[in-house]
């Protein structure tokens, strides 16, 4: 008997317990901003063949 009734103390505070819960999901009323400063660097090196290279400088006017 007496466990009946702590098994139906516990059962009943349990369900008072998750009864004073609320969960609430909005969604905000403004936009969401993301502020990305980001500063790209790049680098490109090219090797040429010294007889290319001499070309190039012949006929400087190939290129405009």
């Amino acid at each position: 008997m007496k466990r009946q009734i702590w098994y139906m103390l516990n059962l009943s505070a349990a369900f008072l317990l998750t009864s004073c819960v609320r969960l609430e999901v909005a969604t905000p009323d403004k936009p969401i901003n993301i502020n990305m400063n980001v500063k790209i660097e790049h680098e490109i090196k090219i090797k040429v063949d010294r007889q290319v290279e001499g070309l190039l400088k012949n006929n400087s006017d190939l290129f405009g």
